[in-house]
């Protein structure tokens, strides 16, 4: 594995060749011997499209294909987007039916088409039969490798095919009947060591228990069961009891931790595939939508305060909309702040990339500072029939959005330089920094338009 520290290397000194309009293949060509697709894949996110592309450009046709599987949804549209159709096809060429159904989800139609078109016969047929269950069914996520033996197959037969190059994570034969029927397992070593009879039946060593899923279970549920095990894989049976595939280690772990990571970014609005450089856009719609579900839980707290309207008399305006003002920043900025966590994480964020992260964010600040400062500053002139007021709450709406976009860059990243984990004391300091700064900025400009 790669430190960080490496990682950040590569980013500095690829950021450094671009700007110098240097060559980049005899570096990419390091770079291929010395990290893995996954790596690579985490290694381009940390630029902008633009330079994304020349190092794209860069690679071999066939690490472009593995670093294309590795890639989140939102980094291969982005490929996909920029290139032409031709220069897109030769990444959907020999797949497998587990490398396609990763990714067919986010494909459009032709990309998938060409795809299946240039499958194995055996390959599409298992693509095909995958493709009939849900994402959140096993059958969907379940692999095939060629593990079933007939019951009526003999030991010595297996015995060669153990000699043979077995799929990762191979520790049993799964035995069937004439009608695909799962009777069992035999567990790999127990051929290789066992001094059986060579003209034995291998039904004849079947071991007594052992644990199955079902094709429709759910795989966040079944993935618990891989990992519980103790085994490399359990056998997937259908309704009827027949094998249909297995699910394996790694694949358990691979769903087990997306979920982790789908949790932790819905909290803070942000889908698991977002692009640190993902559109402007595209960013700002996604995140609208969960400052508007926070605008909804931040007026129903002012609606109770306002319930003391008549006692607090002229300040009560000030009072009831404070909390929108903060709430809205901290949710702003916990968007932003989950984002560069997960992207310090990866070592995809250096000194080379952090100016351009932070315009994108600052730009996503303010088209959502606008939007939504613009509509909570007509909901206050309806409800309080004052526009000075709504003048205040709107600039300092918007200004609070536009700090905490920043803020949620800088908050992390200098606590990385400290050496403080980001992730346990940054949402505290953004949180001080958008409520001082939401409440300094909303009291003044009301002491000012109002009194």
């Amino acid at each position: 594995m790669v430190s960080f520290t490496k990682q950040t290397y590569y980013i500095e000194k690829l950021s450094a060749l671009i700007e110098q309009e240097q060559d980049l293949t005899p570096y990419v060509a390091k770079i291929e011997d010395t990290l893995s697709s996954e790596q690579i894949a985490i290694l381009l996110e940390a630029f902008p499209i633009e330079e994304r592309l020349l190092i794209w450009a860069a690679f071999n046709a066939e690490t472009q294909q593995q670093i294309f599987l590795e890639m989140r949804t939102e980094s291969r549209e982005m490929i996909l987007n920029a290139c032409e159709d031709e220069q897109c096809f030769p990444l959907f060429e020999k797949l497998d039916a587990d490398e396609l159904l990763d990714i067919s989800d986010e494909l459009s139609d032709r990309f998938v088409y060409y795809a299946v078109s240039k499958m194995t016969a055996k390959q599409r047929g298992l693509y095909k039969e995958a493709e009939e269950y849900a994402a959140d069914e096993v059958g969907h996520w379940q692999g095939f490798d060629d593990l079933q033996v007939p019951a009526r197959l003999k030991v010595s037969a297996v015995r060669k095919i153990c000699s043979k190059t077995l799929p990762p994570l191979s520790e049993v034969f799964y035995v069937t009947n004439a009608d695909a029927v799962l009777l069992g397992e035999v567990p790999i070593s127990k051929i290789i060591s066992s001094s059986s009879d060579n003209e034995q039946a291998i039904s004849e060593l079947i071991q007594g228990d052992y644990e199955t899923l079902l094709v429709t279970e759910d795989i966040y549920r079944a993935a618990e069961k891989v990992i519980a095990s103790g085994k490399a894989a359990l056998a997937v049976i259908d309704g009827s009891g027949c094998l249909t595939g297995r699910l394996g280690l790694t694949t358990a772990y691979e769903v087990k931790d997306q979920q982790i990571e789908t949790q932790i970014l819905q909290s803070g609005g942000i889908t698991e595939e977002e692009d640190l450089f993902s559109n402007v856009w595209t960013s700002s719609k996604k995140r609208a939508l969960w400052l508007g579900v926070n605008l909804l839980t931040a007026f129903l707290a002012s609606w109770f305060i306002g319930l003391f309207e008549g006692t607090l008399q002229q300040v009560v305006a000030l009072a009831v909309l404070m909390p929108i003002v903060a709430s809205m920043g901290g949710i702003s900025g916990s968007q932003t702040l989950t984002l560069i966590i997960r992207g310090l994480a990866l070592g995809q964020i250096t000194e080379a990339n952090q100016r351009q992260i932070v315009l994108k964010e600052f730009k996503v600040g303010v088209i959502n500072g606008f939007l939504w400062a613009s509509v909570i500053a007509l909901i206050t002139y309806l409800w309080f029939a004052n526009p000075l007021l709504s003048l205040a709450i709107f600039i300092a709406i918007l200004g609070n959005i536009m700090i905490a976009s920043l803020s949620g860059v800088w908050v992390p990243w200098t606590l990385t330089k400290l050496k403080i984990d980001p992730a346990l004391s940054g949402s505290v300091l953004l949180t001080t920094v958008t409520d001082v700064f939401g409440f300094i900025a909303f009291l003044g400009l009301g002491t000012l338009f109002l009194t």
